[in-house]
């Protein structure tokens, strides 16, 4: 039993001889270290039913709890909140444990046997990796490791849009221009030249929509630039999953899944859950307090609902899925709304284990980003602007052939923190500057603590001094008494879908862990603390760099 179960089962027992029902304690840890390291407010919740003070309440809630293992007092505080602390024995031992678990530490069992797919990035072929691509990326890869962290086989997804009214601008603009459709280059020019003729050449408008048509019937005439062009742009994709860290197991294509989502519609027509209007299929989703939207075009054409009612439905007939979750952007959370409104009723048993997840928009501090034009920022260009700064930041350090790996590490943990460290649906404001600070609140400066302790532990071995916890000093550091925390950080972030509990903890340990090496000799032969320091130092590195994974960012052993 770990010591908030120990301390639950106490309080339980001492509400119980008190005669109080019904009141299940709840601990928290005070926002001051000085307040100790657990608190309930268990007193007030059930003073009213006990009908007594409920600082009197807790007086006596503390008598009866008695002594508890692991806790060294217990106070009252307030007007009646019960704090705990715990022992200097306790404490020293569990950092001992964290040393000796090592890149175990803080993993759980809470989704064992638990089969969970995430879909996210979802770049579209024949178009540029964005930067809600990027933050659809960050976000569902660090989702996806807290799932496996909790003991669940995780299931990697991402969804690509083939075919469509986008492709079929690009395929435009690549004969319009006689460009090679195997450059990635000039796909985004075609794809850019093809949108903006779209919107305002009749002529091209309706020669994109009849290229559009047949490319749906596979027109051979137009397979050969689809075809290389589709290629070509997966395969770059794979360049860039790489750097980011992401590898997945299925990849599923509109191409692919818009037939299986014209039956189900067709299927739900039949029994009215969708209804024909003007020639098109729509889903009124006023029924439910939402929106119609069409589903089938006046064309006969597949819309984005019904390709992800088709999309969903293949989900679990290729996987035996205890759950399903999307990642998209926030734009996207009225779309989801009555398709997963309109899955409930035609696909109910899929429909339950579906679940959307959104991430907010990114602004530049340098002005905002557009989506359509030739003046967009990509993922890319951002991810490698970062790159160039983070090389020209440590371009004094001696790094040797490690450099460009190291620069790309830092450039990817720079953009992935500010993504993670908000909750997943608030827009951010990007700072490229403050983003790469080794000094503050970023992603550099959690791998550059990680890496000053791994220095230490690399002179410690060369000094011959092991890790131990015989000789820890009287006195608790702060650190201490924060790193225990970490299994229940990675639950809550877990459990809430919000990897921003992460990075507030890492950020917090690593500012406790820099203030301490900068006050304490670590490494010192001569004084008998040393080796618990180290094993604290240990105990450290390793949560870090395990809390740093989860993130999906890498903890470079040099920097």
């Amino acid at each position: 039993m770990d010591i908030a179960a120990r301390i639950t089962a106490a309080l339980q027992k001492a509400l119980t001889g008190l005669g109080i029902e019904g009141v299940t304690p709840a601990l928290e840890h005070p926002t001051e270290l000085a307040h100790g390291d657990f608190a309930t407010n268990v007193a007030l919740a059930a003073a009213k039913a006990a009908k007594k003070n409920p600082k009197a309440l807790a007086e006596e809630v503390v008598a009866a709890v008695g002594t508890i293992d692991g806790v060294e007092k217990v106070e009252v505080a307030g007007l009646g909140f019960i704090n705990f602390y715990l022992t200097r024995a306790f404490v020293a031992s569990t950092v001992v444990d964290i040393a000796a678990i090592g890149s175990e530490w803080g993993k759980g069992g809470l989704l064992a046997g638990k089969r969970v797919m995430y879909e996210y990035t979802d770049p579209n072929p024949f178009k540029v990796f964005h930067i809600g691509h990027l933050m659809s990326n960050t976000l569902g890869e660090s989702l996806a490791r807290l799932a496996e962290y909790s003991g669940a086989v995780v299931v990697r997804a991402n969804y690509q849009g083939d075919i469509g009214p986008h492709v079929a601008k690009c395929v435009w603009g690549v004969m319009q221009k006689q460009f090679d459709p195997n450059d990635i280059a000039a796909l985004g020019e075609a794809y850019v030249y093809g949108s903006s003729a779209y919107e305002s050449d009749p002529t091209a408008k309706q020669e994109i929509d009849d290229i559009n048509k047949r490319l749906y019937a596979k027109d051979p005439e137009l397979q050969p630039i689809y075809d290389a062009g589709r290629k070509a742009s997966l395969e770059h994709f794979e360049e860039l999953y790489a750097l980011l860290g992401t590898k997945f197991n299925h990849y599923f294509f509109e191409s692919e899944v818009g037939p299986v989502g014209i039956e189900v519609v067709k299927e739900g027509l039949t029994q009215g859950v969708f209804e024909e209007s003007d020639g098109a299929v729509v889903y009124k989703g006023e029924k439910v307090g939402l929106h119609t939207r069409v589903f089938i075009t006046k064309a006969q054409t597949p819309t984005y609902e019904t390709k992800e009612l088709g999309l969903d439905k293949t989900k679990f007939e290729k996987e035996k899925l205890d759950r399903s979750v999307i990642v998209t952007a926030n734009e996207q959370d009225g779309f989801f709304k009555v398709v997963l409104a309109a899955m409930a009723e035609v696909l109910p048993d899929v429909a339950a284990k579906t679940v959307h997840i959104s991430h907010g928009m990114m602004v530049l501090t340098t002005g905002k980003m557009s989506s359509r034009k030739g003046d967009v920022v990509t993922g890319e260009s951002l991810i490698n602007d970062m790159r160039e700064q983070a090389l020209e930041k440590m371009a004094s350090r001696d790094l040797g052939d490690q450099k460009e790996s190291i620069a790309d590490a830092v450039a990817v943990a720079a953009i992935k923190f500010e993504v993670l460290k908000q909750g997943s649906g608030k827009n951010i404001v990007f700072d490229p500057v403050q983003s790469l600070s080794f000094e503050g609140d970023s992603g550099p400066y959690l791998q550059y603590a990680h890496t000053r302790a791994l220095s230490i532990l690399a002179k410690a071995r060369a000094e011959r001094i092991q890790p131990s916890g015989a000789m820890a000093p009287e006195s608790m550091t702060d650190l201490e008494r924060m790193l225990y925390r970490f299994p229940e950080v990675v639950q809550r972030a877990m459990e809430s879908y919000e990897p921003h509990y992460v990075t507030t903890y890492l950020t917090q340990i690593a500012g406790l862990y820099n203030a301490w090496y900068a006050t304490t000799t670590i490494v010192d032969p001569t004084d008998p603390h040393s080796p618990y320091r180290i094993a604290l130092t240990e105990a450290f590195a390793h949560t870090m760099r395990n809390g740093l994974w989860l993130l999906g960012i890498k903890a470079p052993e040099r920097m």
